[in-house]
């Protein structure tokens, strides 16, 4: 279940809440830090590694459901709700915003379990992907400006010819254009060119004439 490096971050202003939930996650050899109320949690510098949230819906000063909207302005940090006032209302908007679980107190061992081994794995993957992500856009910045007019046309579908048509150039300077970018992308197919530009969002379809078919 865990990784190392690994951590589940919680916030209740309940100081037994707290202790009873750390002893539970360390036995599943987690490393758990908690925090009484938001303001702490989000003045605590957060280790660069895979994690997720357990927090109270119901906090002094500030919400959970408010720290659950500024998380998500600047992290995915994956959380779970836990409350003992739940209420409708307030599990659809934590839902709504993006939140992964929302258990009632006392909370259920399984449950809980189950969750964090689910938030840990989603940002897990998430993290995996966004420095996929990073990497390509680190390639694509190796591209020319002309190379950059060729991608998103290539990888739309139309052949070296059409591409040649519509750039105005030769065919031939397509094809030197095609090979330089795959090099530069470090694709060892087509396909997996078309991969790596499908995750930045290349082709953008706002800014690429329709294919004709």
């Amino acid at each position: 279940m865990k990784q190392t490096g690994e951590v589940v971050y919680l916030v209740d202003d309940d100081i037994s809440i707290r202790e009873a939930m750390t002893e539970l996650l360390e036995l599943l050899g987690l490393v758990v830090i908690s925090f009484e109320s938001a303001e702490s949690f989000l003045r605590h510098e957060r280790a660069d590694s895979a994690a997720c949230l357990i927090l109270d819906l119901q906090l002094p000063e500030m919400s959970g459901l408010e720290l659950q909207r500024r998380l998500a302005q600047s992290s995915n940090l994956p959380v779970i709700f836990i409350t003992g006032h739940g209420d409708i209302p307030s599990s659809v908007r934590a839902m709504k915003g993006g939140a992964l679980e929302f258990l009632t107190k006392p909370v259920d061992r399984e449950a809980l379990t189950l969750a964090v081994r689910t938030a840990l794995d989603l940002n897990r993957d998430s993290r995996v992907r966004q420095a996929d992500i990073a990497d390509i856009r680190n390639r694509l910045s190796l591209l020319t400006p002309r190379e950059r007019q060729v991608l998103p046309l290539l990888v739309t579908g139309y052949l070296n010819k059409q591409v040649a048509a519509m750039l105005g150039i030769s065919e031939v300077t397509v094809q030197i254009h095609r090979g330089r970018i795959m090099r530069k992308m470090v694709a060892s197919s087509f396909a997996d060119l078309v991969r790596a530009c499908g995750l930045i969002g290349i082709p953008d379809p706002a800014n690429t004439p329709a294919r004709q078919v």
